[in-house]
Formats: structure tokens, sequence, C-alpha cells
């Protein structure tokens, strides 16, 4: 099973990377945010929860989170392989990710760190917020967006480091160009694996 995290700030182009390893592998494209953005439409119990917060600029709580995940690899059990975006943020989540998978005879087998600057990432969420319409890319959430990310997430790199997993890209170049170095690795992956 071909399972990836796809990793960086938000804004980094995850979602548009996500979106062209799925269809070259054959993945299931777990984007935390695009669940809670379908919760919060609905304004289901976690929508409305998962609205509070992000609202804010804050990370959900774990649990719901976790909850939500599982919910998702427990009903797509005969996939490929899976594409977490946006998951995990923080060391517990990324534990707690590990022993799901191991339970399931499985693991994480690449870590994609889209690495862009933090005054292109301004940029890029200040653009789409605008033609999106998206309430939670206001210059001020992005500010605390990105100050919660280098708090609570950045420390995934290092963790993932030690797991010999991590593989850093450069995210501010041309989309193709992105694509190419990522697939380049999941390749070199793939072939090592048979």
């Amino acid at each position: 099973m071909l399972n990836i995290v796809i990793f960086g700030a938000p804004g980094c182009g995850k979602g548009t990377q996500s979106e062209r390893i799925v269809k070259e592998y054959d993945l299931f494209h777990i984007s935390t945010g695009i669940l809670l953005r379908t919760e919060i439409e609905k304004q289901t119990e976690l929508g409305k929860l998962a609205e509070k917060y992000i609202q804010k600029g804050s990370l959900l709580p774990d649990d719901l989170i976790i909850k939500m995940l599982l919910d998702v690899l427990e009903s797509n059990p005969n996939k490929n392989g899976f594409i977490f975006d946006g998951f995990p943020r923080t060391i517990m989540q990324a534990e707690t990710l590990d022993r799901l998978l191991h339970e399931k005879n499985t693991d994480i087998i690449a870590v994609l760190n889209l690495d862009v600057e933090e005054a292109v990432l301004i940029e890029r969420m200040s653009q789409r917020g605008k033609m999106q319409g998206r309430s939670d890319d206001t210059p001020d959430t992005i500010r605390k967006r990105l100050e919660i990310y280098r708090i609570s997430t950045e420390p995934l790199i290092a963790y993932y480091e030690k797991q010999g997993k991590l593989f850093k890209i450069k995210g501010n170049r041309p989309i193709d160009d992105v694509f190419e170095d990522i697939r380049g690795i999941l390749d070199h992956l793939i072939n090592k694996q048979k």
C-alpha cells in the first residue's frame, strides 16, 4: 500500500499536488481541510464546532480530527493507498497515524515537505481568499495560521527525518516542476519496494 503524507505551511500547494498524485498513483485523497469544509457546509455538529476553531485560525482538537480520519480509513479499505493532506499537524497526530496504519499492516512510505517562503505563502493565500471567498484566508487569520504552523507542525520535520521518510521539495516553482520532483521520489520508492 502506498501511503504518503504531503506536508507544508498553509498555501504551499498541498492540494494542487495531491490532486496530481491521486491521478498518477490511484490513491485516495484525505484532505482534512476539505473534509472540514464539507462538514461546515452541511452544518453538522462537527462542522459547527470546526467553524468556531477555523474562524479563530486555531487547530481543531486532535480527538475530533482523528475520529474523522478513522471514519475515512475504515470506509475505504480496498484502496491502493492514501495521501494525507493537512494531517498530521502535531507529533501526537503523527504517532497516532503511525499506530493506526500499523494496525492495518501498512505505514507511511514518504513525507513530501513542500517548502515555500512566507511572503509567497501570504500572497498565495490572500489571492485564494479573494478568488474563492474563503473566510479563513484573511491577512490576520493567515498570519495566525502560519504562526500555529511554525509552533505545532514544524516539529514534524524532525520526527519524519528521524524515520528517514522526509523529502524536502522547493514548492515555489512552477506546478509541473514540483510534480516532476514528487514523481521522481515516489517512483524510486515504489521500485525499491518491488
